[in-house]
């Protein structure tokens, strides 16, 4: 079955995408030449496996992981792929406002068995490229991604997408992210290079190998490149 007929359309024109998403609105800037590097570390990290199901998380809230998670599925929506971003933080979710579409039922609902995935998950402004928000806030956020529910959203999903990232909240706030590293084929870290410390840093990797998570990297946020460097004077 054709995957645009399968899945609600609700189409959104570039001029109402958030700034957030630098990778569409600045494709030949450094920090889109970065995203694109991310993905392709992420291509070869795993090459006998590949990796299909990816988990985007961080030690703290914000340290920029919702805003990284959506870039990282945009440029592999350029490289040509079948993308679906999940909205995994059911407790702070902010995907819906980067992307401009409604929460009015998401990943919640689905889990709760209200509502098919069929019927939740929604096509963005970008050939490609699909997200399924958070859905109503339950009270039982680990319980839900702990459920057998996720796995079978989880196979389903991968019947018709190439890339399945997972938008997380952070590892030492809530148990959710451990959850669902254990059940995607690899995890990334984000760490902010201007407010992380590094105890905490250690602690988030020390619970993803609790869970048995593979990690696939790490992601410094908000970096400063030095304006002398050569990699600045060649994407100046």
């Amino acid at each position: 079955m054709n995957l645009l007929k399968k899945f609600k359309k609700k189409k959104k024109t570039p001029t109402s995408i958030a700034r957030k998403l630098v990778t569409v609105t600045d494709p030949k800037s450094i920090i889109s030449e970065q995203f694109r590097s991310i993905r392709t570390n992420i291509t070869f990290s795993l090459p006998e496996k590949g990796l299909t199901t990816i988990l985007v998380s961080s030690s703290m809230p914000s340290e920029g992981k919702s805003t990284i998670a959506a870039n990282i599925g945009v440029v592999y929506a350029q490289e040509g792929k079948r993308v679906l971003i999940v909205d995994a933080d059911m407790r702070k979710p902010t995907l819906h406002f980067t992307f401009d579409i409604f929460n009015t039922q998401g990943l919640s609902n689905i889990l709760a068995k209200q509502i098919s995935a069929q019927d939740a998950i929604q096509e963005t402004f970008m050939v490609g490229l699909y997200v399924l928000t958070c859905g109503n806030i339950p009270p039982n956020p680990s319980e839900l991604l702990a459920s057998k529910q996720l796995e079978s959203f989880i196979e389903e999903m991968e019947q018709y997408f190439d890339i399945i990232i997972f938008d997380a909240p952070p590892l030492l706030s809530v148990a959710d992210a451990q959850i669902l590293s254990n059940k995607c084929d690899g995890t990334i870290l984000i760490v902010d290079s201007g407010k992380s410390n590094k105890s905490d840093a250690i602690k988030a990797k020390t619970a993803l190998m609790a869970s048995k998570a593979r990690i696939v990297g790490v992601v410094m946020n908000n970096f400063d490149l030095p304006k002398n460097s050569y990699y600045y004077q060649y994407y100046r």
